[in-house]
């Protein structure tokens, strides 16, 4: 699901960790990603919450996460960043972000 400023705040609350991945449409490691994430987010549906922003267009998120550098996904959980990973993760190294 891709969130803005308006809905981020928001959609972060939940009762399972959220990954957040921030990306640009004209990102190669973005694009390289994002079948593991949907991929994930269907198997896990209920156990993890996969959100998207979009750093072109909400880029004061971008710079409130203090991200330089894309893909970045951040985990959430109860609201709080709990963990950050930069550059192309394969499913694995996706599943062990919120897998305990």
């Amino acid at each position: 699901m891709k969130v803005t400023k308006d809905t981020f705040d928001k959609e972060i609350l939940a009762d399972v960790p959220v990954i957040v991945d921030f990306y640009a449409d004209w990102c190669g490691p973005c694009q390289m990603i994002a079948p593991h994430l949907e991929e994930i987010e269907r198997e896990y549906a209920g156990k993890v919450k996969i959100l998207k922003v979009n750093v072109d267009t909400d880029g004061d998120l971008a710079v409130k996460f203090g991200i330089i550098s894309i893909p970045t996904l951040i985990v959430f959980e109860n609201g709080e960043p709990t963990k950050k990973v930069v550059g192309y993760q394969n499913k694995n190294q996706l599943l062990n972000l919120f897998n305990k």
